[in-house]
């Protein structure tokens, strides 16, 4: 497939209506790190825009997680984009939660939902409470073909930025709680709800896994005091000198005990050994130093390739 070159690809993301990650010119241009993502997996091809608008034609997608999953929908959005010459024909629409993008010459609808931990979080008289036992959230995920979720990045947010000041599970509230074992009980209550409410022969369904950031060079084998700024390599070799995440092993054992077929897209190593991926101070939203999010064009484009693949 030919590809619309890298220096146009932020042009594509306005039609979103997003503000977050874009390639702006920095040291650690986006340009190489789409280049370089594409050294460390082989798919069975390079993604083809094409080839999906006319496989999903008539059909519903919708990514739902955080601004991670933001990332990838903003680059499955980009490759679709470029995938017609001149781009593809598109209408938008934004909500507070919800962002819409309609693909008019196949009937494509791709969505995003917001949602920063998939289970709710209710406002009660005591305050803003997250409950891990609840998705009522879950009513705007009905009706889709095809469903990505994510969560993680904000699950260890502490202090002002915590959008919530007490935790529920079951009938026990509490001001906080181990947050792996948060994390879990809300993968639990995830599993459930797909297992109840999706029915596999008309709806598929990924989980992304875990994305990495880069803040403490330690993890890699650098001072403490490096991070993602001025990284203009990626790490070699297949291993990651940190070791895995606590929760990739809690994604895979959610995944496994489930009756609903659920496809991981095991994104986690392969964004590790990315610490030059990210936007650092170059993210164009005000983040000082922004290593957790991702160029794009960049790493998510390859997270796309993964999903690309899986529906061969």
């Amino acid at each position: 497939m030919r590809r619309t070159p890298s220096t146009t690809r932020p042009a594509a993301l306005s039609f979103a209506g997003s503000s977050t990650v874009r390639a702006t010119g920095g040291p650690t241009d986006c340009i190489s790190a789409t280049d370089g993502s594409r050294k460390i997996a082989i798919f069975p091809g390079l993604f083809d825009g094409k080839e999906v608008l006319s496989r999903w034609r008539g059909k519903k997608v919708m990514f739902v997680g955080d601004s991670l999953t933001l990332n990838q929908y903003e680059s499955f959005l980009c490759m679709l984009h470029a995938a017609e010459p001149g781009g593809a024909r598109t209408n938008s629409t934004k909500t507070v939660v919800l962002t819409t993008v309609f693909f008019e010459d196949y009937d494509l609808t791709v969505m995003y939902y917001l949602s920063h931990y998939l289970v709710d979080i209710v406002k009660e008289e005591m305050g803003r409470v997250l409950k891990l036992d609840s998705m009522q959230g879950g009513h705007s995920w009905l009706g889709v073909h095809v469903l990505i979720f994510n969560t993680y990045h904000w699950w260890s947010t502490r202090g002002a930025s915590q959008e919530w000041d007490y935790v529920q599970d079951g009938k026990v509230i509490v001001k906080d709680m181990d947050r792996t074992l948060a994390f879990s009980s809300a993968l639990a209550t995830w599993a459930r709800w797909i297992d109840t409410n999706v029915d596999p022969a008309t709806t598929k369904v990924f989980f992304q896994g875990p994305s990495p950031s880069h803040y403490h060079g330690n993890e890699w084998g650098e001072s403490a005091g490096k991070s993602c700024s001025g990284q203009t390599q990626p790490l070699s070799g297949s291993e990651y000198p940190g070791g895995p995440l606590p929760e990739q092993a809690i994604v895979k054992r959610a995944l496994s005990g489930m009756s609903t077929p659920v496809s991981l897209l095991d994104v986690t190593l392969l964004s590790q050994l990315r610490k030059d991926a990210h936007p650092s101070k170059y993210n164009g939203v005000g983040f000082a130093n922004d290593c957790s999010h991702w160029c794009i064009a960049g790493l998510p484009d390859t997270w796309n390739q993964l999903l690309y693949a899986s529906l061969l």
